[in-house]
């Protein structure tokens, strides 16, 4: 990739990082659906204690869902805000998709790294590997950002957008989703971990981010 290319992904980036640190409405939906999930997780089991595979399952489905509350905005305010036809004529489509994915994937490991210390301390949860964990959560959430910014590229000006994003993310997230579920169980002492799960997880975040990238210039210009 040529360094002209490089330079337009560090702008659009920065620019999805100083937006969204202004107006932070991606950052408060997110944040705010997490805390609260989580604080009536642990409201109702009241001090009881899951089984490793079913609090991996529930921090995964904390953090799923929490990106879809923030993953989808990426084209819809511009599209909102009427400044989308400014970005398709000034901005490269492969650097506009480079740099709003990479800012998902922050967005996704800020949140994973916020929620998960929370989720061990009120769920008493017992990591035995912290690195396995650790590695799950990145690929899952380059996973997410991946198919999140193909798929809000995707629905942008659907007059159904919230509903429609969500509907076509769990499909294509899930190949991702279940071997983070084994991953993380395993983390928290569940089993031992399966080296194939993570190969697995990297070659499917790789076909995501590969297959937006072939397929956002249809989008980008035919939309």
């Amino acid at each position: 990739m040529q360094q002209s290319s490089w330079q337009g992904i560090k702008l659009v980036f920065r620019k999805e990082l100083v937006v969204g640190l202004r107006f932070k409405a991606a950052w408060a939906a997110m944040l705010m659906f997490s805390l609260t999930t989580l604080a009536c997780v642990s409201m109702a089991l009241q001090g009881g204690t899951l089984e490793p595979r079913l609090l991996a399952a529930l921090l995964w489905v904390i953090l799923f869902f929490a990106s879809l509350a923030g993953a989808d905005r990426v084209f819809a305010d511009e599209d909102t805000a009427g400044t989308l036809l400014a970005l398709r004529i000034y901005g490269p489509s492969q650097a506009v998709l480079m740099g709003k994915m990479l800012y998902t994937f922050f967005l996704m490991v800020a949140l994973a790294a916020f929620i998960t210390p929370l989720f061990v301390l009120l769920l008493d949860v017992t990591v035995t590997a912290p690195g396995l964990l650790t590695v799950a959560l990145l690929l899952g959430c380059g996973g997410i950002a991946a198919a999140g910014t193909l798929i809000a590229a995707l629905t942008t000006g659907a007059s159904v957008h919230g509903g429609l994003f969500s509907i076509l993310m769990l499909p294509v997230i899930l190949p991702v989703f279940l071997p983070a579920i084994s991953l993380s169980a395993a983390a928290f002492g569940g089993g031992d971990s399966a080296g194939s799960y993570l190969v697995g997880m990297g070659l499917y975040d790789l076909i995501l981010a590969v297959g937006a990238s072939l397929l956002f210039d249809y989008l980008w210009y035919e939309d």
